[in-house]
């Protein structure tokens, strides 16, 4: 169970217009870590809740997301509404949203309004593409981000691209947001002011695809697809045994040795031309497939994983979600929703988080109007 001395938040209030997956990241883990999150929706709940009802009648995203955060309805459309959202917000210390390009303020919700009242105010914006940037006003899913920052492009077979399959433009805007206002609560303490951040979905990608980036702008060199192999180093890839498949990774000259002496018992391969250093083997991978495939098609998948840690190499299984699921290294939390218990896999801040509870549309909604005055 998690104890006080695991919520180094608690007592942090957080205030959330947010919908999807980014800004419920982001505020998840804060709430994760003590924080109070009153997350305020529309009348027929955010985009998320109506995914699907896979959970006790739940959607999934929206279990996972929103644990132990306060659902209040407001009407953002109706200025007494607007008027108690922005109390709400004056009393915070951080301020969570993702709605589209411009709506925040023509709630009057925007930061330099904001902060004329609460100058400690940290306000966290997720926006698609930079504000200074003319994508400015494009709207952006997770699949859109993908694709526009070349991701599907590395990604997939040799034939075609595909998207990655969980939604990582979301997610990772989500983390960096967090990583953001954590910075911005150091420096708070520090200064004693608020700060709005700014945090493009597409940036978080770019970043990923910093090494295509860059091999492309200074080695001249496009990314190729290779299914489950690795674009740039090699042999690190998936190989099939006699009864199983088995990933493989080799990364410095030592392991590319005890590989050829230890596993593949071909020790001549070591100074072959073709294969003696990383750039060789990425230009001749189809022929050290080969090579590879020849040997491990006869051993067995016991038998493959003995040799590799005889080798001291690194191996591992391809799982599928139902082997997820019964991992053994898989840790896990549970949560409640509609008063059913449910289990997820634990976050990797707070392994040990205490069950929470996924809020109902508008749970809290009279509580806390009384708590923060009613209009």
């Amino acid at each position: 169970m998690a104890t006080s001395q695991h919520q180094p938040l608690k007592g942090l209030l957080v205030i959330a217009i947010e919908q999807a997956v980014a800004a419920p990241t982001c505020t998840c883990r804060l709430a994760d870590a003590g924080a109070r999150v009153i997350k305020i929706e529309r009348e027929e709940g955010e985009t998320a809740r109506h995914y699907d009802k896979t959970v006790h009648g739940t959607s999934a995203y929206f279990a996972w997301l929103n644990r132990g955060k306060q659902s209040i309805v407001l009407n953002l459309k109706n200025p007494e509404d607007q008027s108690f959202a922005r109390n709400l917000i004056n009393q915070a210390d951080v301020f969570v949203q993702n709605l589209a390009p411009g709506a925040i303020d023509r709630m009057g919700l925007s930061y330099d309004a904001l902060q004329e009242t609460n100058s400690k105010l940290i306000m966290a914006s997720i926006v698609g593409y930079g504000q200074d940037t003319s994508y400015s006003d494009m709207r952006a899913y997770d699949l859109l981000v993908q694709a526009e920052s070349g991701v599907c492009s590395v990604t997939g077979s040799r034939d075609e691209p595909a998207k990655v399959g969980v939604s990582i433009s979301d997610i990772s805007t989500g983390m960096n947001a967090h990583a953001a206002v954590l910075e911005a609560l150091i420096e708070r303490g520090l200064t004693g002011k608020g700060r709005h951040i700014e945090m493009p979905m597409f940036d978080g990608l770019a970043d990923w695809m910093n090494v295509p980036l860059l091999h492309y702008d200074y080695g001249k060199q496009e990314t190729a697809r290779h299914g489950m192999g690795h674009a740039s180093v090699y042999p690190y890839r998936p190989y099939k045994c006699a009864d199983g498949e088995i990933v493989i990774v080799v990364q410095n000259p030592g392991e590319w040795a005890r590989l050829c002496e230890r596993v593949l018992e071909k020790s001549n391969l070591i100074a072959d031309q073709r294969f003696h250093d990383n750039p060789s083997r990425l230009i001749n991978r189809d022929a050290l497939d080969d090579e590879i495939s020849s040997v491990f098609q006869r051993l067995s998948r016991d038998e493959l994983i003995q040799r590799l840690e005889s080798a001291n190499l690194a191996w591992g299984a391809v799982s599928s979600v139902e082997n997820l699921s019964s991992h053994q290294a898989l840790r896990r939390i549970s949560a409640f929703t509609k008063d059913k218990l449910f289990e997820l896999a634990a976050p990797p801040l707070h392994p040990e988080l205490e069950s929470r509870k996924v809020p109902e549309l508008g749970e809290h909604t009279a509580a806390i109007r009384e708590e923060f005055g009613t209009l």
